[in-house]
């Protein structure tokens, strides 16, 4: 009969050796009740993980009734064993009225072969999640839900992401399985990268937002808590405010507002630097790119530079992640958020070296009521370093500043239309086609008739579309307009929206020339990605505070497909 290789776990002096059901600290065994020894093998086989009584229950004591008293009596006798308080607790922290963690660094464990008999402790089951998939309109992608927790929460990895391989590294998955213990965990791949549909073009922040919708749909989640991790930092800011009905807080860790340098944000990169790491990708690519800035403390590690590596190639391909990264150099949220209005908590380690603190400083300071905790450590990667010191301040901040207080303020891009024509009998039609057209958008009418039109939009690359579309077709309606953009905060009533951002797409389209479709830098700034390209047409002072905006316009299109002109039947005309 083949022997059984021993499943040994080492913390600190000691080393519970499971074959044998010994205990040791440097080598000398402790006497420890079989009771106790397995609460205490369960605890550090879930190490970093809350452990609630019902899990002890059925893991320590299944089938039977038992009394919280026995499950105290073990972890007294534990902690004594270990020379362990509650008070100032190196390897069981209880979190009150929920359960007990193991905070100890276990530093090995040699687990048994795939033919060893299994140790019957009735543990969960530790395998990944199953892989699921959601349609956002066309796209199928892909998502993992574990933990049952309170709340909902979304979890948005930088850069590119792999479902799977989340799960070939042990810091990574226990970074997702302590996430998993305090809430319903979700994760999805980005469409373009991991195992979501792979796209001809790279998205905009506007179809994420779409592909959240879809996973937060497809799970069943009505409100839920986003975790952004460096470039998904800006995705989950700009949902929460276009969409905080459906959101109930906020996390950013290692994130920023803008990708690039500029005179009032200058921590961001240069060009030059950006140039460079483009050509790293090319040259590259299928290698451990980018990692001694990202996990410097694991940079050595080549176990970890494979699984890395590996990662990088199974999410993305050379070319997907050459334009994703492009896009990422062109993002700027920093107008959107003032506009955050839910629970918001900003976590950046001191010496990231992949994004300065002092940008997790700025983001803080410019959302209101926002946390700002700064973290010792270099590793820019959540889950490398020292995670728990991340995890103890998300699970805290959760736990305590989730709301569900909606002041009917939104995000939304304002489109204003003015419509020349000789008579309203030619303008009467154009009109109808206007109101179709912004529906094909998936944007809402708030009011108009044949000289105006304002509408509303989820996102902007989508209204920028459309009023390129009406521009380059008003003409054959005999009618010419002047539009204007603007994302700005909007204060509902109703189903309509006011504030001053209205005024700032009405006071730009009143400045644009005849067929001329003029934008904010906001709006500019958030169609990162979408292909879309501008005009810059220099600086006005818009809307009745006369702030002032810098103004671009939008080139439009010649020809249009010969589909794009809806014209009315005789009995939709009037």
């Amino acid at each position: 009969m083949t022997s059984q290789p021993s499943e040994l776990f080492d913390f600190g002096p000691f080393r519970l050796d499971v074959r044998n059901a010994t205990l040791e600290q440097d080598g000398r065994p402790l006497a420890l009740a079989p009771k106790a020894f397995s609460v205490l093998l369960h605890l550090v086989r879930h190490a970093g993980v809350l452990v609630t009584r019902e899990a002890f229950l059925d893991a320590v004591w299944p089938g039977a009734y038992v009394g919280d008293a026995a499950l105290k009596v073990c972890i007294r006798d534990i902690r004594k064993t270990l020379g362990d308080t509650p008070q100032i607790p190196a390897y069981i922290q209880t979190v009150h009225r929920r359960g007990y963690r193991f905070i100890g660094t276990v530093t090995s464990a040699v687990r048994p072969s795939a033919t060893a008999a299994p140790i019957d402790d009735n543990t969960e089951d530790m395998s990944p999640p199953v892989t699921r998939y959601a349609r956002s309109g066309d796209v199928s992608i892909a998502y993992q839900v574990l933990g049952n927790g309170p709340i909902d929460l979304v979890f948005v990895m930088g850069w590119v992401s792999h479902l799977d391989y989340f799960w070939r590294e042990p810091s990574f998955e226990r970074f997702l399985r302590r996430l998993a213990s305090f809430t319903r965990l979700i994760l999805f791949d980005k469409r373009g990268t991991g195992l979501s549909d792979r796209v001809s073009d790279m998205p905009t922040l506007e179809q994420r937002m779409d592909d959240v919708r879809a996973v937060l749909e497809a799970v069943g989640s009505t409100r839920a808590a986003l975790l952004g991790v460096s470039e998904g930092g800006p995705l989950c800011t700009l949902f929460a405010t276009t969409y905080p009905s459906r959101t109930s807080a906020l996390v950013m860790i290692g994130t920023y507002a803008r990708r690039l340098w500029a005179p009032d944000y200058p921590w961001a990169q240069r060009r030059t630097e950006q140039s460079a790491f483009l050509e790293e990708i090319r040259q590259h690519w299928g290698g451990a790119v980018g990692l001694e800035v990202r996990a410097p403390s694991r940079a050595s590690d080549p176990v970890f530079r494979q699984w890395w590596a590996t990662y990088l190639r199974m999410g993305a391909s050379p070319g997907a992640a050459l334009t994703l990264t492009q896009m990422n150099a062109e993002i700027d949220v920093r107008h959107v958020l003032p506009a955050v209005r839910v629970p918001t908590l900003v976590l950046h380690r001191t010496e990231d070296r992949c994004f300065s603190v002092e940008e997790g400083r700025y983001i803080a300071s410019q959302i209101p009521g926002a946390t700002f905790a700064e973290l010792p450590g270099a590793d820019h990667l959540p889950f490398v370093g020292d995670q728990d010191a991340l995890l103890d301040e998300v699970e805290r901040f959760l736990g305590q500043a989730t709301s569900d207080v909606d002041d009917g303020r939104v995000l939304a891009t304002l489109m204003h239309v003015v419509v020349g024509s000789s008579s309203e009998v030619e303008s009467a039609p154009f009109e109808a086609h206007m109101r179709r057209d912004i529906q094909r958008f998936r944007g809402r009418v708030m009011s108009g008739d044949v000289h105006a039109l304002t509408a509303a939009f989820d996102g902007p690359a989508r209204a920028i579309r459309c009023a390129s579309a009406l521009a380059a077709v008003a003409s054959q309606f005999g009618c010419e307009v002047r539009v204007g953009l603007h994302t700005g905060e909007c204060a509902t009533t109703g189903a309509q929206l006011t504030g001053p951002a209205l005024d700032v797409a009405r006071a730009l389209a009143e400045t644009s020339t005849a067929g001329e479709v003029l934008v904010s830098r906001t709006v500019k700034d958030l169609v990162a990605g979408s292909g879309l390209t501008f005009s810059d047409r220099g600086v006005r002072s818009l809307g009745a505070r006369e702030e002032r905006w810098r103004v671009f316009a939008v080139p439009i299109p010649s020809r249009l497909p010969s589909n794009a002109i809806q014209r009315p039947s005789g009995d939709q005309a009037g």
